[in-house]
């Protein structure tokens, strides 16, 4: 049995719980009458798909060509589908999920009080851990790429033999001032005011594609020799470029607040957001894999853009595109993080509580008088917020690689988000449901199961790594 939230209330579901709300508006009486209205969504179809495709798609997708290059096309092309395929049914299975939570207030935390309450703590401790890693990254990978930005374009725009003045040459000190402007985005309590940073950050992907592109059928002076192409060859490098298309779909974090703040959130609407986005950053990747790996065959590294010829002013411009996207993908990381950590830290729950002690009762108790928890207090979300900016950015200011220590937590945390969580999460809450899909619920189960295999297969690549001191490719 499937509800639906939204500007239109139709099925049996709603029925049932306009029914189950009156009853305890009776029970409540005149407590029940200040009730505050409930909430609804503003956000658009266009936003809502365009901020979930800019969590998804990052800088893992320059690593694609030399997936193709480990297996040959044919193959890396489909485990590029593949891998978009199981994300796309996770997020489904997750929206499926959001609508058992109260009106507009979904979130693992919710999800998981109603299936494993006991675990929910460690479930949003997890992924707010996870985010927080990336969102480290992401201003890593800001002060590794933006000196070389720098020098390049001011090697185009001015006489070759001059060289930029030494602070444009500093990755600490483009951190400290593109700080400026994430630490206001990052503050944003939605994630539909962040859509225009997400609309800059996808044009800058599609600058991206046009450079593979143009430089396949109009190669640039001094391009490297083009290697082998194979339609299928397998190396022993494929086992380190797998799991990088896995995460490349992850953005499991950011569907909740999606659909909490989406207008209208159907399950249809909710599938036109999930098919758009990872359709999309599945043909961008396709894309950029496939024209990548033609340009450069066997010869491609783990970053296509590092191969072209830094002298151009038209791939330095994609050098500042990557930078401006990881970039504007750090807020999107922050949001997720701080609601996670409101749960995390939260000395109540956010749902109606059961009173007996059987898990499947439908007996239920009100925890307060709005059903929940009330929405984060300002103070609560400025000092979360200062908290994750600033021991972020002090990790960023002084580290200069975390790889093998965020490989092991993208193992973890993007498999349990991704996988594990939506596959465990709707399998609880329809298996003893007459009403739903017994196909659907033993696929979620499958879900979970592969995201477990996933995750062992992962962190048994990583420990090896470590033990030959190598460094993960994701």
């Amino acid at each position: 049995m499937v509800q639906t939230y939204g500007a239109t209330a139709t099925e049996h579901g709603d029925l049932e719980t306009r029914q189950s709300v009156d009853e305890h508006e009776a029970l409540l009486g005149d407590a029940a009458v200040a009730r505050p209205p409930q909430k609804e969504g503003h956000a658009t179809l266009h936003s809502s798909v365009g901020n979930l495709a800019n969590t998804i798609v990052g800088s893992g997708m320059l690593t694609f060509p030399l997936a193709l290059a480990t297996a040959g096309i044919i193959p890396g092309m489909l485990t590029c589908l593949f891998s978009g395929s199981v994300a796309a049914f996770g997020l489904y299975l997750l929206s499926l999920c959001a609508v058992k939570a109260p009106h507009r207030r979904a979130s693992f935390f919710a999800i998981a009080e109603m299936t494993f309450p006991r675990a929910a703590v460690f479930f949003d401790a997890a992924i707010a851990i996870k985010c927080f890693g990336v969102s480290i990254s992401y201003l890593i990978i800001v002060k590794s790429l933006m000196p070389n930005v720098v020098a390049a374009l001011y090697h185009d725009l001015t006489s070759p033999d001059t060289n930029p003045p030494d602070w444009a040459l500093s990755g600490r000190n483009w951190i400290c001032i593109l700080m400026l402007i994430l630490v206001p985005l990052s503050f944003l309590r939605n994630l539909h005011s962040l859509r225009h940073t997400s609309y800059i950050a996808l044009f800058s992907v599609a600058y991206l594609v046009v450079v593979v592109i143009v430089c396949y059928f109009r190669p640039l002076p001094g391009t490297p020799e083009r290697g082998e192409v194979h339609l299928i060859k397998f190396t022993p490098n494929f086992v380190s470029t797998f799991p990088v298309q896995v995460f490349a779909y992850t953005c499991a974090q950011n569907l909740f607040p999606i659909f909490n703040e989406i207008n209208t959130n159907s399950q249809k609407r909710m599938n036109i957001v999930i098919g758009s986005s990872i359709g999309g950053a599945a043909l961008i990747y396709e894309i950029i894999a496939l024209f990548g790996y033609l340009t450069f065959g066997s010869k491609v590294g783990a970053n296509i853009i590092a191969m072209y010829p830094s002298t151009s002013l038209f791939i330095a411009v994609g050098q500042l595109a990557i930078a401006i996207l990881v970039m504007f993908s750090y807020p999107l990381q922050v949001h997720p993080c701080r609601n996670c950590l409101d749960k995390v830290f939260h000395a109540g729950h956010v749902l109606p509580r059961k009173t007996s002690g059987d898990e499947d009762s439908d007996d239920i108790e009100i925890e307060d008088e709005h059903g929940g928890s009330p929405d984060m207090s300002p103070l609560k979300h400025t000092l979360l917020t200062v908290a994750i900016i600033v021991s972020g950015f002090t990790i960023a200011y002084f580290v200069d690689d975390l790889q093998m220590v965020l490989s092991f937590v993208g193992s973890t945390g993007s498999t349990t988000i991704s996988f594990i969580l939506p596959g465990m999460f709707y399998w609880k809450l329809t298996r003893n449901d007459p009403e739903a899909s017994k196909g659907l619920n033993r696929a979620a189960l499958g879900l979970a199961v592969y995201g477990v295999l996933v995750c062992i297969f992962c962190l048994s690549y990583n420990i090896y790594q470590v033990a030959h001191g190598g460094h993960s490719a994701h």
